[in-house]
């Protein structure tokens, strides 16, 4: 959510920002916009929309200058609009932020009484007054910078330019990520190693609370209480910070077509190939647990249930799986003997985070299934299981979905065998199911041509209800969500057996039924659903395997068969097709499929 870059150069400054801003446009935005110091004085070009429109101000306007920061913004206090765009300008004071200001109300009403006199609607522009006032007492910047920090309450990441202060940069994040990169004789700030990815691939991850000054040569950084301390410096891989399409329209459609070697670098770091046994890091003691809570929003949460079902199934071991946003707020009964699981590609989910620390407060053992290692959350866990799938840059997820379900798959093996509910064979037998996914997912996205002629008929309906039973029921609203996130249909995703309970009532000929039913125990029933459906007119999209597809009862509009697969490894399989149904629908729709309107690819604020 938004994206944060700062330079303190040696080159041009407005093009290396804007590079770098389109590497952050994948964190979802709807405004762009740049500041640098031109002549001692910071001059600042800010667009309404994509990149491109900022790019055409700088064209008639250029900025000749070395030192900047530069924004995306997406819209919370205030209309999408220039006016609202970062970055902000109060007096000497220039910036840029990430998150949300929750006292920003109060802090406006005390500064407009002293004269000050505010030209946006955002909560950002408190954050400037405050700054600039703080130093027309006198402060010295840094300074300023502390005082105004220790007034604000809520969400943020930071990049502030003072004016008089030519070669310095000040950065702060409280509940946002911010990471600090080194370069030869030039320092960088921005939201991710992505961001700073052009120039450098020695990162610097700033900890919850700290502020840093950068200039040419150093970061000073500082703890939440002020004193000076000393983070790492990483070497960031080239995977990270290089991201291209290749030869892919879009990187939604390349991430699909990664998922199996994706998958493959999850499962192999859960699964010993050669001896055929599962194990989690972390040294849990499964048989101690006695109940496992995990938290997690949108599609980390769908990954969730179905860990869930696997779990309870093969470990016998309760789970309760929640929307982390609601979790928060219900103040839940838990207890120490438990395992809270928060699930976030990211691992700053604020919902989720929030939900984190409220367990660990009650004493839960914690884990997280994240694919940030460096993250907020995977700093303050007991246990990191990586999905190791690599950046994702579309911003409805696809191989981070994939990968969480793998990790889930592994660890569901791993507690039955810890937990005595399968013995060393069925281990074995497993794990050799699990190494197996990723060919079978390549098999299923070979389906795509089939799924982009279905997706011309889809792209016209009004309404789509997916329904499945066991997992698949699960995967019905993962496959809602993605036609809903990318292609703007309505979709609802429900478990098969609640048709009668209400969905029915939808059904019509206008309506596709898209039903997921591999030949498991659950097929018979799914299969009286389709008969269901069909007789009241719905046109079903029936996507199973080859026995499914023999047992099929006649009369569905198309019979997509996707590869046979255990039920251990079958939502990893039908996880393609139906993301690749969605891919094509919003192809055809022409949607902006790695930037659906209003979305955003970390929540980092409520």
């Amino acid at each position: 959510m938004c994206g944060i870059i700062g330079i303190v150069g040696t080159q041009s400054v407005s093009e290396r920002l804007v590079d770098s801003l389109k590497r952050l446009e994948y964190r979802g935005y709807d405004s762009a916009g740049v500041a640098a110091v031109v002549g001692g004085k910071v001059e600042r070009r800010r667009a309404q929309g994509k990149i491109k429109n900022l790019e055409a101000v700088l064209a008639d306007e250029p900025l000749d200058a070395q030192n900047g920061i530069g924004h995306v913004r997406w819209a919370t206090h205030g209309a999408p609009n220039v006016k609202n765009a970062h970055p902000h300008t109060a007096g000497r004071v220039t910036l840029v932020h990430n998150g949300i200001i929750e006292n920003f109300a109060e802090l406006k009403v005390e500064l407009a009484a002293t004269g000050r006199v505010f030209e946006s609607d955002t909560d950002t522009e408190v954050i400037a007054q405050l700054i600039d006032a703080e130093l027309a007492t006198g402060l010295p910047p840094l300074e300023a910078f502390k005082a105004t920090l220790d007034r604000l309450t809520g969400a943020f990441a930071l990049a502030v330019l003072i004016e008089g202060a030519d070669n310095l940069i000040l950065g702060a994040r409280r509940g946002s990520p911010l990471v600090v990169g080194e370069g030869q004789g030039e320092m960088f700030l921005g939201s991710d190693a992505l961001a700073v990815g052009p120039f450098t691939n020695r990162v610097i991850y700033l900890e919850e609370g700290d502020y840093v000054a950068i200039d040419h040569d150093s970061a000073r950084i500082f703890d939440v209480a002020g004193a000076p301390v000393v983070r790492p410096v990483k070497v960031v891989p080239a995977s990270v910070v290089m991201m291209e399409k290749g030869n892919y329209r879009h990187f939604m459609e390349k991430e699909i077509h990664d998922q199996p070697e994706g998958c493959q670098r999850t499962i192999s770091a859960y699964v010993d190939a050669l001896t055929a046994r599962a194990a989690m890091p972390g040294d849990l003691d499964f048989k101690a647990l006695e109940r496992i809570q995990i938290v997690a929003c949108g599609t980390s949460y769908i990954a969730g249930v179905i860990g869930k079902y696997l779990i309870e199934q093969l470990a016998d071991l309760p789970v309760d799986v929640e929307i982390a946003s609601e979790f928060r707020y219900r103040q839940p009964a838990l207890r120490p003997g438990s395992l809270v699981i928060a699930m976030s590609q990211s691992g700053e989910t604020a919902d989720t985070l929030a939900a984190l620390r409220y367990c660990k407060a009650k004493g839960m053992k914690s884990a997280v299934v994240v694919n940030a290692q460096e993250s907020t959350m995977a700093r303050e866990v007991d246990v990191v299981w990586p999905i190791h799938c690599g950046p994702e840059i579309g911003v409805a997820s696809t191989k981070a979905f994939t990968a969480q379900v793998s990790v889930m798959i592994a660890l569901a093996v791993a507690a039955a065998k810890a937990r005595g509910m399968i013995d060393a064979a069925e281990e074995q037998r497993m794990v050799k199911v699990m190494l197996e996914a990723p060919r079978l997912i390549a098999e299923a996205i070979g389906l795509e041509d089939a799924l982009k002629d279905i997706a011309v008929d889809i792209a016209k309906a009004r309404d789509v209800l997916f329904l499945g039973r066991g997992p698949m029921s699960a995967l019905a609203l993962e496959g809602a969500l993605k036609l809903k996130e990318i292609s703007y249909i309505h979709a609802e995703g429900y478990a098969a057996g609640e048709l009668k309970h209400g969905p029915i009532a939808l059904v019509d000929d206008q309506t596709p039924i898209i039903i997921l039913a591999p030949y498991d125990s659950y097929f018979e029933k799914s299969a009286s659903n389709m008969s269901e459906v069909m007789a009241r007119g719905g046109q079903v999209v029936f996507i199973t395997d080859p026995q499914g597809a023999k047992h099929a009862p006649a009369g569905a509009r198309v019979v997509v068969t996707a590869p046979a697969s255990d039920p251990l490894v079958s939502t990893l399989v039908m996880a393609a097709p139906i993301q690749l149904l969605a891919y094509h629908v919003a192809v055809v729709k022409g949607a902006d499929v790695d930037q659906p309107r209003n979305l955003a690819k970390s929540v980092t604020v409520e």
